[in-house]
């Protein structure tokens, strides 16, 4: 079984990994001083020396291949970078693929639900709130909901959320032990709506595939989405694993576990229709 669910592409380097010796604009005419000024700031790290999320934690440890997200690391609030610089050295992990995470250490013996995708993190705190007994490993790549989740812990008093920054991918196949999580959370992913882009989505065969390697028996793998086609290609996808087992004849009615998002609110206002897709790992 390959562990890699997508193929490799070329990508663009971002701004800060350009190669040097350009002092000139485009049009060969020197930069202004204040030009140079808003330059160095874009290329400055955002939380320098390990005082909060990095901007490419994985750097070039691993492959790189079509991915599923755009990482987005403007508009961070004071409040949010404050918490972030506070509390990523305790809550939080940079998904670098060079170890393994001890998740009994991590979250005190805790069962563990990967949540991939948790925009701000108020339905996740919702959810840890609920359920102090489960420990939720959120992964995401928007720093600004990282700061705000953490920002929801502590002022909620919710040990039991972690927050781990980088490609989900790396951190299933390189960080997580085989049959260590209690779950699999994704909830309203990029649809990427656009034919060319659906390689792009998140639930494909070879991702389930890695997943349910890192599932324990019994453990309940619950997506979500606002796009029906999506939702239909997550259900054959999920049915054609053998490893799982839907939990009802097609879709499932939303749990009550899942908290009604603002986001989904939108949707729902606007017509759209919500499927949740409920299937469980089968015992070995």
């Amino acid at each position: 079984m390959s562990e890699n669910p997508t193929t490799p592409e070329a990508h663009a380097r971002p701004a800060g990994d350009r190669a040097a010796g350009t002092a000139g604009s485009a049009s060969g005419a020197p930069r202004s001083a204040s030009g140079a000024s808003v330059a160095a700031r874009r290329t400055e790290p955002m939380f320098p020396d390990g005082t909060g999320p990095a901007a490419d934690p994985a750097g070039s440890h691993h492959e790189r291949r079509i991915r599923s997200f755009q990482p987005r690391r403007s508009r961070v609030s004071p409040g949010q970078a404050d918490a972030l610089r506070r509390l990523w050295s305790t809550w939080g992990r940079d998904i670098d693929g060079l170890s393994r995470i001890d998740l009994d250490a991590l979250f005190g013996g805790l069962p563990v639900v990967l949540e991939i995708g948790f925009g701000m993190g108020e339905a996740t705190a919702q959810m840890a709130a609920a359920d102090p007994d489960t420990g939720i490993l959120a992964c995401d790549v928007h720093t600004p909901g990282q700061g705000n989740l953490l920002a929801l812990a502590e002022r909620n008093g919710l040990s039991n959320i972690r927050v781990a920054n980088g490609d989900a991918i790396i951190l299933l196949r390189e960080m997580l032990a085989p049959a260590s999580l209690a779950g699999l959370r994704v909830y309203f992913p990029d649809p990427w709506p656009k034919k060319r882009h659906h390689k792009r989505r998140l639930i494909q065969p070879e991702f389930i595939s890695l997943v349910t390697t890192r599932l324990a028996p019994g453990a309940l793998v619950h997506c979500a989405t606002d796009w029906e086609p999506y939702a239909e290609q997550m259900l054959e996808v999920l049915s054609a694993e053998p490893t799982l087992e839907n939990l009802y004849p097609s879709y499932a009615p939303r749990p009550d576990f899942r908290p009604l998002t603002k986001f989904e609110g939108q949707g729902l206002d606007k017509g759209h229709v919500v499927h949740d897709l409920l299937f469980r790992r089968r015992a070995v």
